[in-house]
């Protein structure tokens, strides 16, 4: 799977349905190439297409349940990996790292908020 399905997916993930034009400027791709990329995902059953309750016009891309399968065991496995990594760092390494925790944190929340740009 390409860096640009597996975000794509943990966007769905993170912030729910979204449509098309959404989800290509979230990820930095042009319409078209999201539109490609949308159906090959649906066509392995990891997203559909539903309609909008709001705006019947509108269509809104959705993880399945086979999406966010995928999205939790790629999380569970980068868990799995910086465990077995940080074990074997010192403890004066490990020290750094809890006390840069707080910054960090911080910084992913100013990279999610960037990457979701406008709510719907």
């Amino acid at each position: 799977m390409s860096l640009t399905s597996a975000a794509t997916l943990a966007t769905l993930d993170r912030t729910g349905p979204r449509r098309i034009t959404d989800l290509a400027a979230v990820e930095g791709v042009t319409q078209p190439a999201m539109t490609a990329l949308v159906r090959v995902m649906e066509e392995s059953s990891l997203v559909e297409r539903r309609g909008d309750a709001s705006d019947k016009r509108v269509t809104l891309v959705c993880l399945t349940e086979a999406g966010a399968s995928y999205v939790r065991t790629r999380r569970q496995a980068g868990i799995h990996a910086f465990e077995r990594l940080i074990g074997e760092l010192t403890g004066d390494e490990v020290g750094a790292l809890v006390a840069a925790l707080p910054a960090l944190k911080h910084l992913a929340e100013l990279e999610s908020q960037d990457r979701e740009g406008p709510k719907q």
